[in-house]
């Protein structure tokens, strides 16, 4: 006789739904009432949860924000894909349109950016950029600029071919500091500077192969090598910190 065991989709499915509820009443009550008076209590009542459901989904307020960060990046990846496996060569159309594509995956968001903004400009927040706890977003979106690079027909110097990616994603984040702030309709002014800024930056990574900026390029690696850190490397790095500075070659070490 067959085993009769039911499948585990409709469960899991079920799970990702109730999750899915959660993360977005957060960020409705994170945009009605502010980031800082909201409460995981408040959170799981308007979602129709227990407060221990909303705890057994997400630790703590920050790891809601975790979860939308992460939510906008796979969103993100999904949207960029069809431009990174088009075939498109040049450097400055593939980086100005997975930047483009960000901002429409972005924009229903816009309304409330702010918010999150506040908490993840200090440095020793779990919602800043940089931190450990952000560390799936961030690769997630280092990992698109990747793409960009090596789908491209530009050659680039090899000594700076390993950060590069990293690089592009600092220019993402200045991006994304100019939109937070950025209140024009559609986010005009924000497509306006990708577009003004996307082909500068493909035109200096151009650059970077040429012998006569070698020395800049070196000289701009060991600077970016040893302050372009973030909170999951080694925070003392550098000099009076007993430990050496992080180099280019450098990568996160792995989360516990």
């Amino acid at each position: 006789m067959e085993d009769a065991t039911p499948p585990k989709a409709p469960k899991a499915a079920k799970s990702e739904q109730t999750r899915t509820l959660i993360l977005e009443t957060a960020m409705r009550l994170f945009e009605e009432r502010g980031y800082d008076k909201t409460t995981m209590r408040a959170i799981a009542k308007e979602a129709g949860v227990s407060v221990g459901n909303a705890y057994y989904y997400f630790d703590s307020k920050e790891h809601l924000v975790q979860g939308f960060y992460d939510r906008l990046a796979n969103e993100h990846q999904a949207a960029a894909q069809e431009l990174l496996d088009s075939g498109e060569r040049d450097l400055a159309a593939r980086l100005r349109g997975v930047m483009e594509l960000w901002l429409d995956v972005s924009e229903p968001y816009h309304r409330f950016a702010v918010q999150f903004f506040k908490n993840a400009a200090d440095p020793e927040s779990p919602l800043s950029p940089f931190s450990p706890d952000s560390r799936h977003a961030r690769e997630a979106t280092i990992a698109i600029h990747e793409k960009v690079l090596s789908g491209s027909g530009v050659k680039v110097d090899p000594e700076l071919a390993e950060m590069l990616p990293e690089l592009l994603w600092m220019y993402q984040m200045g991006v994304v500091l100019f939109w937070v702030y950025d209140r024009s309709p559609g986010s005009e002014r924000t497509r306006r500077l990708v577009a003004r800024t996307a082909g500068l930056v493909a035109r200096l990574v151009a650059l970077s192969r040429y012998r006569i900026m070698r020395p800049v390029t070196r000289e701009a690696l060991d600077a970016l090598g040893e302050f372009l850190t973030f909170g999951d490397r080694s925070a003392g790095s550098g000099s009076g910190s007993g430990q050496p500075p992080v180099t280019p070659s450098a990568k996160p070490a792995s989360r516990s």
